[in-house]
């Protein structure tokens, strides 16, 4: 019988979604919930008064980090995690899988569990189902989950079956684990984007006795067409007097399309992540406060929000905050936008209730989809955004984009750097997400990490590292190569329009030739001209952004010559990651004498790439290329990478077929 006592209150007509609510041990819940992400107990800048003003319900508490810091003997002696934070209202824990798999190093998969060394002191740990669920019993979680292997989405049958059944067999032992407590636990069905495996997954637990199922293995490399199919798969299949939480989702078109499909429960960081970065959700769309359009814009950010950011501050003093860097800036906006989480909930809740959900998610989620164009400054009204400055510079033109970013556009080529995706948002899930860069940096708090960023372009590479080193407060040795300077000029140029160029860095780099931060911790050098002479210059690297642009326009820097120099100048564990996922510069990058792997998703490609030394270095989302990959470029009409002659065939197949790469997948 489950510990929630969940109540299933209504269901909407032309819609799975659903308004229920269930009882935890610190309270009555109403479903559909936003459950704001509170990783160290706490959520980032904002006390337990201003999460219960704004609306919060639940919080969700990461179980890895709070296992290092501060211990479950801290939790013991306080009485548990609701006491030690000041926190009446229930809390969520998850069970600290994601966070050991996504580990780049010092972890070993078994059986037993994952053992690991801390960040913190560099003590070891098994990270097993037994010891997650103590760790939970500790911090007195109304709800703790099992721990489950997590895998990226673009994952091979094989593996996704295997990582699948371990999950199960690890979710028997951490009900075993949980003996007589009180605290409700949720199953997590995994199968990756295989729904055959979804559907074994789905029916194993739904039938293990849990309280609540949730929908793992989402939101890690997938489209965002397969994670609402995936949703909506899963959720039919699991029972109707449970509830269903979608794990790590996301933005609030991402919620109401999976509210849609029949889940109750959602986590992200995004709405206070993003508020870190200026972005606001609002009635009105998405908007970015930094843009200079708002600098003399004395209406409210959202007339609609009660929020302190809306009823006390003008757009132009957020922008002002924004704009100094002051952390009351980001903090308001992230209390604005777990208000807008919280108050879509409540929106969409009371429409499943009166029976409306369905004509209301036709209209919400157009308004949704928007982003931010032109903020109303007053009803009716609305403001033109402030012209580029300079349009053109040399080689090079801004770029806007129809979602409204703006990106540098090659003339000569006609190629645009980051023509699909927010280049800000690429960057930090290409070249910080996917190598966990904070965890690296932390392991380097002795030596710099020493990265090298080939194709400068407008820094957004660059400075997406710099962030993430001045968040950790970690040492970072960077050095970027570029022959044309003119395209990080003319970004600079529009730094309202490039919000990345804000920061002070690039500008001291263009006029001096280097930054240091502050403290000291970081810097930054640049070497102009050819980066395959310059690399001689620079000391040996630990991790490599290859981000050129394409073979088609450059197609000196793509080929095995390339590859070979980066090799013999990376260090032990060094990685390069690039964009790329073409065939010809993955076959160059093993020509070379690297191992290769598929790296996520980005943009419109299905997946990137990674070239490796040693296999411990590897993200845990990294796939390494195996049999059947090598099967296909036997078969390709395009087997030869960039600059090999054809009388060099036999040597190119010998070689690429006596690669040790087969040994490791």
């Amino acid at each position: 019988m489950s510990r929630l006592n969940f109540k299933l209150q209504a269901t909407s007509s032309g819609s799975a979604a659903r308004a229920a609510s269930f009882t935890a041990l610190h309270g009555e819940v109403q479903t559909p919930i936003f459950m704001p992400v509170g990783t160290q107990a706490t959520v980032k800048g904002l006390d337990t008064a201003t999460l219960e003003r704004v609306g919060s319900r639940v919080l969700l508490a990461n179980t890895y980090h709070l296992l290092l810091r501060p211990g479950p003997e801290v939790f013991e002696a306080a009485g548990g995690i609701n006491k030690f934070m000041d926190w009446p209202r229930p809390v969520l824990t998850d069970s600290g899988g994601f966070q050991i798999f996504s580990l780049p190093r010092s972890r070993q998969m078994s059986e037993d569990g994952a053992a690991f060394k801390s960040y913190v002191d560099g003590r070891a740990y098994l990270l097993s189902p037994e010891s997650s669920i103590a760790m939970q019993r500790s911090i007195g979680s109304d709800i703790m989950m099992v721990l489950d292997q997590c895998i990226p989405a673009s994952s091979s049958y094989e593996q996704a079956k295997a990582a699948m059944e371990l999950t199960h067999r690890w979710a028997g032992r951490s009900l075993v684990a949980r003996g007589d407590s009180p605290q409700a636990m949720f199953g997590i069905v995994q199968g990756a984007c295989y729904p055959d495996l979804r559907r074994q997954s789905a029916k194993f637990l739904s039938q293990a006795g849990f309280d609540g199922l949730a929908i793992g293995g989402l939101a890690v490399g997938e489209s965002r067409a397969q994670r609402q199919d995936f949703t909506e798969l899963v959720a039919a299949m699991l029972p109707v007097d449970l509830p269903r939480y979608l794990m790590g989702v996301g933005t609030p078109l991402d919620i109401l399309e999976a509210v849609h499909r029949g889940v109750d429960m959602f986590d992200c960081i995004m709405p206070v992540a993003l508020a870190q970065h200026g972005t606001a959700f609002t009635s009105q769309g998405k908007f970015q406060v930094r843009r200079s359009v708002y600098k003399f814009d004395q209406g409210s950010l959202d007339p609609e929000c009660a929020c302190t950011a809306c009823t006390r501050h003008s757009i132009s003093y957020l922008h002002h905050l924004q704009k100094t860097g002051e952390n009351l800036g980001w903090q308001l906006l992230a209390e604005h936008n777990l208000q807008f989480y919280h108050g879509l909930m409540t929106q969409i809740r009371q429409h499943i209730l009166a029976g409306s959900f369905e004509s209301f998610y036709k209209l919400k989620r157009q308004q949704l989809d928007s982003d931010d164009q032109v903020h109303p400054a007053q009803p009716g009204k609305q403001r033109k955004p402030k012209a580029l400055r300079q349009s053109q510079l040399g080689n090079y033109q801004v770029n806007v984009s129809p979602a409204g970013f703006c990106s540098i556009q090659q003339r000569s080529s006609g190629e645009i750097m980051h023509s699909v995706s927010d280049p800000m948002l690429e960057a930090q899930a290409l070249y910080v997400d996917q190598i966990q860069l904070g965890a690296r940096l932390t392991e380097h708090r002795h030596k710099p990490l020493v990265i090298w960023d080939l194709g400068l372009g407008a820094a957004t590479n660059a400075m997406a590292a710099i962030k993430c080193a001045q968040d950790w407060r970690a040492p970072l040795r960077l050095i970027s190569f570029e022959n044309d300077l003119d395209a990080l000029r003319l970004a600079v140029n529009n730094a309202g329009r490039f919000l990345h160029l804000q920061h002070p860095a690039s500008s001291h780099l263009l006029r001096h030739g280097r930054w240091t931060s502050d403290d000291g911790h970081i810097e930054w050098l640049l070497l102009e001209g050819d980066a395959m002479t310059r690399i001689a210059d620079a000391e040996c690297a630990d991790v490599v952004y290859y981000d050129p642009f394409s073979p088609s326009s450059d197609t000196s820097l793509w080929t095995i010559d390339c590859f070979a120099k980066l090799k013999a100048r990376l260090n032990q564990n060094g990685l390069v990651l690039t964009y790329s996922n073409s065939t010809a510069v993955r076959v160059a990058m093993l020509a070379a004498g690297f191992f290769v792997a598929a790296g996520i998703a980005t943009g419109p490609k299905a997946n990137t790439s990674i070239a490796f030394l040693n296999h411990a270095s590897l993200p845990a989302s990294a796939q390494i290329l195996g049999s059947a990959w090598l099967a296909s470029w036997e078969k390709s009409q395009a087997k030869l990478p960039y600059g090999i002659a054809s009388e060099q065939d036999a040597w190119l197949f010998e070689t690429i077929r006596r690669h040790a790469q087969w040994q490791l997948s």
